[in-house]
C-alpha cells in the first residue's frame, strides 16, 4: 500500500492571506500536486509555503447528504439559513447571526458554544482552523472547487466530537455561495453575500463539556480525514428553489392569494373610482363593439390595421388632456415601458421618485440609461441631479402623479419648472388621478391650474373601469412612440370592447362631474368617522394609506375586516418597503355613508387591538 502524505499550499502578500488548499495524495503524486498548488495563487504574493508531511491512518468518512437552497438574496440566504438552525434547535439564532460578523477578520473558524454563546478557541485572534482532510475522487489541485473543498471541510468539521453545527461564508470576493450543517446534513445555499464583498468568515458550534474542547480542537486541527463521494451536488429538484422562495414568504406574512372575490362584501380594495365599471352605457358599449369587432384585437395594430374605436378613444384622450395626440397600449404597466424604453438608452440619463410604481422602476431598469433615483418627493435633490447630468444626450424626470401607495401628490408646477429650466423631458404618471384629481376630475394640471407635462401618461382601468393605458403629448412624441415603442409594435392590441368602453366612460365623466364631487364628499365622510386628524389632513385622493408596519398584523387586521364584510387588502413588501405594510383604502363614488361610516368605524376598531 502507497505510503500517504498531505500536501499544504499558503500565499500571503505584506503578511496578508491570498490562498491556500491542501492534498493527500500517494509519494508519486507530491511532486505533481505540489507544482499545481503553487500555481493555484494567480495574483502577486511574496511568501509561498510548501509543506509536506506523513499521513498516518486517515479516517474515512462518507460526504454529507447535500440539500441545495436556490435563493435570490442574501436576504433570503439568511433567512433560510436562520429557519434550519431554529428547526436544528438553536435557540439564539439572531445572536449566533450577530457574532458572524466578529469572524471576519479571522484566519480560522469562531468555536462558539452553542448554549452559552461563550467562545472557546485558545486564541480568539487565530481562531481554529480545521485542516488534514481531502476527498475521494480529489478535485484538481490546480483549480478550485469550491463545492467539493467546502463538503470536504463539512464533513471532517461536523464529525468533530462536540460540533453541532457550522455556518461559513466564503472570503473569495467572486464566490456568494455559503453553507450551513446541521443535523448531519449539508445546505448549500447560494447566495449569502453581495458579490465581490471580500467578507467571509466559519463558526463551529459546540455543544458539550469544557473539559473536552480539547479533543475537538485536536480533531479539527490534527486528524487526517479522507471524505469519499465529496464530488458535485446531484441533480435536485429544479422547483425545490422555487418551493424555499415560497416558505420564506409564507414565513415572513408576504404570501399573496388570488382569492375569489366575494360579491358579500362591500370593496375598498377597487380603484374603479367613479364605479364606471358596471354602469349600463359602459357595459352596452363593449357589448356592441365586442360584438362587432369580435373578443380579441387578433394582433398588433401595426400588423392587423387599427379598429375605429382604437382611433376614437385616442382623439378623445388628447382633446380631454389638451394635447396633440395620444396613443393606447393594452395596459398602464406597458404604457411606462413602452414610453420610457423609447425615450432613453445608452448614453442617457433617467431620474426616478424613490416611490415610482414598478413599471416605471422596471422600465428605468431596462432602458440602458443610467439611472438616478431621487429621494421621494425630494425636488431640491431632482433639480441638483439635473445640474450635474448636463453632459447626457437626453435626460428624462418622471414621477407618479398621485403615488399609488400613499395618495400624495407630485408638486407638478415645480417639477415642470425644473425640468423645463435644465431642458430635461418631464413624464407623469396620472393613473390614478384622472377622475379623481381636480374639480372635474381632468388630473394634475386642472388641480394646479398649470401646463402639462411632456410625456402624460394615464390608465383606462381605474377611474375609467375598463382596460388599457394610453401617452398623450405632441403629435411628434406620440408618432415616435408608434415607431419605436416596443410594447406599442410587438404587444397585441387592446380590444375594440376595452376602447369603446373607456371612451364611453370619458364621455360619461365629462358630461357627469357630480360622479367627482360624490367621491370627494365620500373621501370626507370616511377619514371624519375614522377620527385620524393626521391623515385626514395628508390626504387629498381616493386613496387612503393607514399604515400598520407589520407584515402579519396587517393581514390579520384585513382579515378581521373581511369577517365584518369589508374587503380592506393588506398591503406588503414588495409593493411598499419591509416594515411599511399598511391597509390601501380606495373610495369610489358609489360608497353608500352608510357603508363608509360602517367601515371606517369597523377600521378604527380592529386598529386598537394590540399587536400578537
Amino acid at each position: 500500500m502507497n505510503r500517504l502524505y498531505g500536501v499544504k499550499m499558503r500565499a500571503s502578500r505584506a503578511s496578508v492571506h491570498l490562498s491556500g488548499a491542501e492534498r493527500i495524495v500517494d509519494a508519486q503524486a507530491v511532486p505533481a500536486t505540489v507544482y499545481a498548488l503553487a500555481r493555484r495563487v494567480k495574483v502577486p504574493y511574496d511568501f509561498l509555503n510548501i509543506k509536506v508531511e506523513a499521513v498516518e491512518n486517515p479516517l474515512r468518512l462518507k460526504a454529507l447528504p447535500v440539500v441545495a437552497h436556490p435563493v435570490a438574496t442574501p436576504a433570503e440566504g439568511w433567512q433560510v439559513l436562520e429557519r434550519l438552525l431554529a428547526q436544528a434547535g438553536f435557540t439564539r439564532v439572531d445572536e449566533i447571526r450577530a457574532r458572524f460578523a466578529e469572524t471576519y477578520s479571522m484566519r480560522g473558524a469562531m468555536l462558539l458554544d452553542a448554549e452559552t454563546l461563550e467562545r472557546l478557541e485558545p486564541d480568539p485572534a487565530r481562531g481554529v482552523r480545521a485542516t488534514n482532510m481531502d476527498s475521494v475522487p480529489s478535485p484538481s489541485a490546480e483549480k478550485k472547487d469550491h463545492f467539493a473543498e467546502a463538503l470536504t471541510l463539512a464533513t471532517k468539521v461536523l464529525a468533530a466530537p462536540g460540533i453541532v453545527g457550522e455556518i461559513c461564508v466564503s472570503d473569495d470576493p467572486g464566490y456568494v455561495t455559503g453553507y450551513v450543517t446541521v443535523q448531519g446534513a449539508y445546505h448549500r445555499i447560494t447566495v449569502l453575500k453581495e458579490k465581490d464583498s471580500p467578507l467571509g468568515g466559519r463558526i463551529f458550534l459546540y455543544r458539550g463539556r469544557r473539559e473536552d474542547v480539547a479533543e475537538t480542537i485536536r480533531f479539527l486541527e490534527r486528524q487526517s480525514v479522507i471524505v469519499e463521494s465529496a464530488c458535485a451536488p446531484a441533480p435536485q429538484d429544479r422547483f425545490a428553489g422555487l418551493a424555499e422562495t415560497l416558505r420564506c414568504l409564507d414565513a415572513e406574512g408576504l404570501t399573496r392569494t388570488c382569492r375569489p372575490r366575494d360579491a358579500g362584501k362591500v370593496s375598498f380594495a377597487d380603484n374603479d373610482y367613479l364605479a364606471l365599471a358596471p354602469d349600463a352605457r359602459v357595459m352596452a358599449a363593449a357589448a356592441e363593439a365586442a360584438a362587432r369587432y369580435g373578443a380579441g384585437a387578433g394582433a398588433s395594430r401595426l400588423v392587423t390595421g387599427t379598429q375605429a374605436p382604437h382611433l376614437a378613444l385616442e382623439r378623445h384622450i388628447a382633446a380631454f388632456k389638451g394635447t396633440e395626440d395620444a396613443i393606447v397600449f393594452s395596459s398602464g404597466y406597458m404604457a411606462n415601458l413602452g414610453a420610457i424604453t423609447a425615450l432613453v438608452g445608452k448614453g442617457d440619463i433617467v431620474f426616478s421618485d424613490a416611490l415610482n410604481h414598478a413599471s416605471i422602476v422596471d422600465a428605468c431598469r431596462l432602458c440602458g440609461a443610467e439611472v438616478v433615483v431621487y429621494p421621494h418627493g425630494d425636488l431640491d435633490a431632482l433639480e441638483r441631479g439635473l445640474k450635474q447630468s448636463r453632459a447626457y444626450r437626453r435626460r428624462l424626470a418622471v414621477t407618479d402623479g398621485v403615488f399609488s401607495m400613499d395618495g400624495d401628490l407630485v408638486d407638478l408646477p415645480r417639477f415642470l419648472d425644473i425640468c423645463n429650466r435644465h431642458d430635461a423631458f418631464s413624464m407623469v404618471d396620472e393613473a390614478h388621478a384622472l377622475g379623481v384629481v381636480g374639480k372635474t376630475g381632468h388630473g394634475l394640471v386642472e388641480h394646479f391650474a398649470c401646463a402639462h407635462a411632456d410625456v402624460m401618461m394615464g390608465t383606462l382601468s381605474k377611474a375609467l373601469g375598463s382596460c388599457g393605458g394610453y401617452i398623450a403629448g405632441r403629435k411628434t412624441l406620440v408618432e415616435y412612440l408608434r415607431q419605436k415603442a416596443r410594447t406599442f409594435i410587438f404587444d397585441t392590441a387592446p380590444t375594440a370592447a376595452a376602447m369603446a368602453a373607456a371612451d364611453t366612460a370619458l364621455s360619461i365623466l365629462e358630461a357627469e362631474p357630480e360622479r367627482v364631487a360624490r367621491l370627494h364628499a365620500n373621501i370626507g365622510i370616511f377619514l371624519d368617522t375614522l377620527g385620524d386628524k393626521a391623515l385626514a389632513q395628508t390626504c387629498r385622493t381616493a386613496i387612503i394609506p393607514v399604515i400598520v408596519g407589520d407584515e402579519r398584523r396587517a393581514l390579520a387586521i384585513s382579515r378581521r375586516l373581511a369577517d365584518e364584510g369589508f374587503l380592506m387588502p393588506a398591503i406588503r413588501y414588495p409593493s411598499v418597503a419591509r416594515a411599511s405594510a399598511r391597509l390601501r383604502i380606495a373610495i369610489n363614488a358609489a360608497h353608500t355613508p352608510e357603508q363608509l361610516r360602517a367601515a371606517a368605524t369597523a377600521l378604527a376598531r380592529a386598529l386598537r387591538i394590540p399587536a400578537e
